[in-house]
């Protein structure tokens, strides 16, 4: 056997489950009756409905911010508005110009409802002026106007309600073939990093649509591994593992994410289990484990390396006596060397031996 220069790396192989992750409850957000839902296991991207309340839709966004409030003011500023306003401009619609970062907009508030202007006038007399009470002095000066919205700066990351992006919610409403309002409500839209798989169906049509009425996932698949504190201590996004599955083959994939809380098993004693956190692996390849939804794979994971290093198998280390090891050459002597990385059946030396040098080894 021949002393080899090359690249050593200890692994791991662990018990990970292939899904699409774990799901998430998507409650509903307007009042009303469920009419249409989804089948389980569709596929839903940007723009299409997720499910229909009174028979109007509620439609898929993408973006990280969810719509928490209604758009409805001219000038209304957020991170909200933005998932809006790239939303509609990836669908193709004309949003406009956005004020620039750093703009300071002041909303435009809604003009009075007809209710609170039939009261002011009633107070109000014949001539249009407000008729002091008898015996009242008359005001010698007019009452202070009430202050209006404050200015807002347009920060990263926001956008701006304007008139161009109003009407182009219009345009969308139209296309949805609901009334035309230029308004958005919280219970229009649906926002989510990017595509969604229906994992499964908590209500059925004629429910009440305020309860829960579905879990979804990505559409990517995943392998969910979980790991005590001793294997994920160097572990970091990004790092590269190999995916065993079911059919024997093999496929690469990255650690996407690292979970950032503990965890016990389930039933288990605390004492009598080492907390894990899950750890989520996703397939580099769109079309590995084609037609398998879930299954338990073996993920290997890759711990030190080392680069360009001198290596022989176990079996050709050599106890000395007076401790330490050595190797054997083929004439019989013995060559003392210092061990570095164990890896694989094979480990890193260190002495006066050489790429090439043949060694005597019991494997």
């Amino acid at each position: 056997m021949a002393v080899t220069r090359t690249d050593l790396s200890t692994s791991v192989s662990l018990s990970g489950t292939l899904g699409y992750g774990t799901p998430r409850t998507l409650p509903g957000d307007v009042s009303g009756r469920v009419t249409w839902l989804p089948a389980q296991g569709a596929t839903i991207s940007r723009g299409h409905q997720l499910y229909r309340v009174d028979d109007r839709p509620t439609v898929l966004f993408y973006g990280s911010t969810p719509l928490y409030r209604r758009l409805d003011t001219l000038g209304m500023v957020g991170p909200d508005v933005r998932v809006v306003a790239d939303n509609l401009r990836a669908l193709g619609y004309d949003i406009g110009p956005q004020p620039a970062v750093g703009t300071l907009v002041t909303p435009v508030p809604p003009p009075p409802s007809p209710s609170s202007s039939a009261s002011s006038s009633s107070s109000q007399g014949t001539g249009g002026e407000e008729k002091p009470p008898d015996g009242a002095a008359e005001a010698t000066s007019p009452p202070a106007a009430p202050a209006g919205p404050a200015p807002q700066q347009v920060r990263s990351g926001d956008a701006v309600l304007t008139s161009a992006l109003r009407a182009a919610i219009g345009r969308w409403q139209r296309a949805q073939m609901v009334p035309v309002t230029s308004v958005l409500d919280v219970g229009d839209i649906v926002v989510s990093t990017g595509p969604v798989r229906v994992d499964s169906l908590k209500t059925q049509t004629g429910n009440d649509a305020t309860g829960d009425l579905m879990t979804v996932t990505g559409t990517r698949k995943v392998v969910s591994v979980e790991l005590s504190a001793d294997q994920f201590g160097s572990l970091r996004r990004g790092d590269i593992v190999t995916v065993m599955l079911p059919d024997g083959t093999s496929t690469p994939g990255h650690v996407e994410t690292i979970g950032t809380s503990l965890s016990t098993s389930d039933g288990a004693d605390e004492s009598d289990s080492a907390p894990t956190r899950t750890v989520t692996v996703t397939l580099d390849r769109a079309d590995a484990a084609a037609g398998v939804d879930a299954a338990q794979v073996h993920v290997r994971f890759v711990g030190t390396t080392k680069k360009n290093v001198l290596v022989v198998p176990v079996g050709a280390l050599v106890a000395l006596s007076g401790g330490g090891y050595a190797v054997q050459r083929p004439d019989g002597s013995f060559v003392p060397v210092t061990t570095g990385l164990f890896a694989q059946g094979e480990v890193e030396i260190t002495g006066p031996v050489a790429a090439g040098q043949r060694v005597v080894t019991t494997s």
